[in-house]
């Protein structure tokens, strides 16, 4: 009887070590067969991403980005919801992969062969350089070959790290750097900025739109030629969600929603002008406030920032603004315009810009409808600069060259041809300032992004001073004046210098 129920014992035994053995190969009822059908039976698309203007921001309670946008789309294509998971830095967005957290990152990240050693990446969308930033006024470097650890501090999980080292190994020797574990690239360029870091190194596409809030963000040199910019997985033997997002980039890029979104989001940061940008944030200190009810009353179908930026683009908001050809005002309108909108005088703020608002709209209306919605104001603001028939020309000429006529991505592309003698000869309505027509537009856009993104970080920033003004309540001169009993704010703050030096109200006074 004992030997019985040792035999059992054994063979128990055994049947448990086979089965664990086995238990990855079986394929048990209910498990999904691979990743897309596992996210399929979730009813959701897990992405980690990074916040920033570029892959996800939230303004006004909706959600922009570029790798947002994309997102969004693949997971409608995949028929689930999206779930965005927003982190610090890139070190924690692969933690999420490496811990079964997130099915895919979308954050702006940069291909390299580091990286494609533990993970799958997806296609190409764009690409970026790796840049040394510096604050204007302060040293700018000629090279990496004395730049110290002091000097340089990098965020966590930067494909830049694996390229500094073979830098250091190749021709730099004595090149040395800080990576920051607490800190994002967007905070490091703050510090940049604030004068608490020399040099930071950051993606060339981040770096632009930094400098369209901070102008004083200087790029000193390339660190890297420009690399290609993807998506990534786990990568396994299990190769469905890789497949899934392959087909997804082909179909957006046949059908013209890819270009759409990169003409969006990437087509207008080139060419930054520091004295251009410095003095557009001075303007929206110092004068946008006396005008901001303005545009906020008589924007319709665009947002008031975005009739701001146009305002400024056609007259540095100087109400009695005059052209050589005799357009007037906040909205630069011509006199038969303004007299066609029933406008008595063109110096008057509030008439122009209600005048130029409805003057504008009339365009919109004229737009095709094939033009995508949130493309056709762009098609309205060239028809505003150079007149609608000269539009509908450069809408044909797209034709003719084998380009969408609905994508201002193309269209934009044909504007200076309208001034080219070869070309407009052969359109119906003749010569036309193209060329000023495209830096137009495409200076506006680029006040608005920075009209957006200040008036963010003011917010924010005023926020912050309040909650800090919140947790210390106001002391009275009198109570000040008993305070030797070393029990009222100034004993706190001395206990806070000595146990807490980060305490908010010392990082608040730092700054400032």
């Amino acid at each position: 009887m004992k030997k019985l129920k040792i035999n059992y014992l054994l063979i128990g035994l055994v049947t448990l070590l086979l089965a664990a053995a086995l238990w990855p190969s079986i394929p048990w009822f209910g498990k999904p067969e691979n990743r897309i059908a596992a996210i399929k039976e979730r009813g959701e698309l897990r992405v980690s991403t990074v916040q920033s203007p570029l892959t996800y921001t939230t303004v006004n309670d909706k959600d922009y980005g570029l790798d947002y946008e994309l997102a969004q789309q693949f997971a409608d294509y995949l028929g689930v919801k999206l779930k965005v998971t927003v982190r610090q830095n890139i070190s924690q967005l692969f933690d999420d992969l490496d811990h079964g957290d997130a099915d895919m990152l979308a954050a702006g990240l940069v291909y390299n062969s580091e990286r494609i050693k533990s993970y799958q990446a997806g296609p190409t969308y764009y690409s970026v350089s790796q840049q040394l930033v510096y604050r204007v006024g302060s040293t700018r470097p000629k090279n990496l070959s004395n730049v110290t650890a002091d000097q340089l501090t990098i965020a966590p999980g930067q494909v830049v790290i694996s390229d500094l080292q073979n830098l250091q190994a190749q021709k730099y020797p004595d090149l040395s750097w800080t990576v920051d574990e607490k800190r994002s690239s967007a905070d490091l360029m703050q510090a940049v900025i604030d004068g608490k870091l020399d040099y930071t190194i950051a993606d060339s596409v981040a770096i632009g739109l930094f400098q369209r809030v901070h102008p004083e963000l200087a790029v000193a040199l390339d660190v890297t030629d420009e690399q290609p910019v993807t998506w990534f997985s786990l990568q396994d033997d299990d190769n469905t969600l890789s497949a899934a997002m392959l087909d997804f980039f082909n179909n957006i890029n046949e059908d013209g929603t890819l270009a759409r979104l990169e003409e969006k989001y990437l087509g207008h940061g080139d060419d930054f002008d520091y004295v251009d940008t410095r003095s557009f944030l001075r303007a929206v200190d110092s004068v946008l406030p006396d005008l901001q009810p303005l545009f906020e009353k008589y924007a319709s179908e665009i947002d008031w920032k975005l009739l701001a930026a146009i305002s400024y683009q056609e007259s540095h908001w100087d109400p009695l603004a005059t052209s050589p050809t005799g357009v007037r005002g906040l909205m630069m309108l011509t006199k038969n315009t303004a007299q066609s909108l029933g406008l008595s005088d063109r110096t008057d703020a509030e008439q122009s810009i209600s005048g130029g608002m409805r003057y504008l709209q009339d365009m919109m209306s004229k737009v095709p409808d094939s033009v995508p919605q949130d493309e056709k104001i762009w098609f309205a603001l060239a028809a505003y600069n150079m007149g609608y028939a000269h539009m509908l020309d450069a809408r044909a000429l797209t034709a003719k060259q084998k380009g969408n006529p609905d994508s201002w991505a193309d269209v934009k592309q044909r504007l200076p041809l309208l001034s080219q003698k070869p070309w407009y000869s052969k359109l119906t309505y003749g010569y036309a300032r193209g060329h000023e027509a495209y830096a137009y537009v495409e200076n506006i856009r680029k006040y608005q992004i920075s009209l957006v993104g200040y008036l963010q970080e003011k917010e924010k920033k005023a926020t912050e001073e309040m909650a800090i003004a919140e947790a210390y309540p106001a002391v009275s001169p009198h109570e000040l004046q008993h305070s030797e009993n070393d029990t009222g704010i100034f004993s706190f703050l001395r206990r806070g210098d000595r146990n807490n030096s980060d305490s908010p109200l010392l990082r608040f006074t730092s700054k400032n």
